[in-house]
């Protein structure tokens, strides 16, 4: 199963490099190039997702993966999303940071 991270991910890097190659998006997202494709078809069969192929001086054929307007709107949701989820995560840090802080203060010097 594909997670909402991960879509929001792809989405993010690929709307503004479809020409990445399947072992760039890979490296980039330090998993397999097996899983990549995995999910590159996931989101080609949700619908926001299409390839193109084009010509490129080093390989015979390349593709580009372009965002559909289906992914777009896909992508501002998980976009959203996504920022709910870090701010929340910010937060809970910010206070644990700030629990150490006084606890660490407390502590005697050594």
């Amino acid at each position: 199963m594909l997670s909402e991270e991960l879509r929001y991910k792809l989405l993010r890097l690929l709307e503004p490099n479809p020409h990445l190659s399947q072992r760039e998006l890979a490296r980039e997202l330090g998993m397999s190039l097996g899983k990549v494709n995995y999910c590159l078809r996931a989101l080609m069969d949700k619908g926001w997702i299409k390839v193109a192929n084009f010509k490129n001086s080093r390989n015979k054929v390349a593709y580009m993966y372009l965002l559909t307007p289906r992914g777009l709107e896909a992508k501002a949701r998980l976009t959203t999303r996504f920022l709910q989820i870090k701010m929340r995560e910010y937060e809970a840090l910010k206070i644990e940071i700030e629990q150490i802080r006084t606890e660490a203060a407390r502590q005697p010097d050594r």
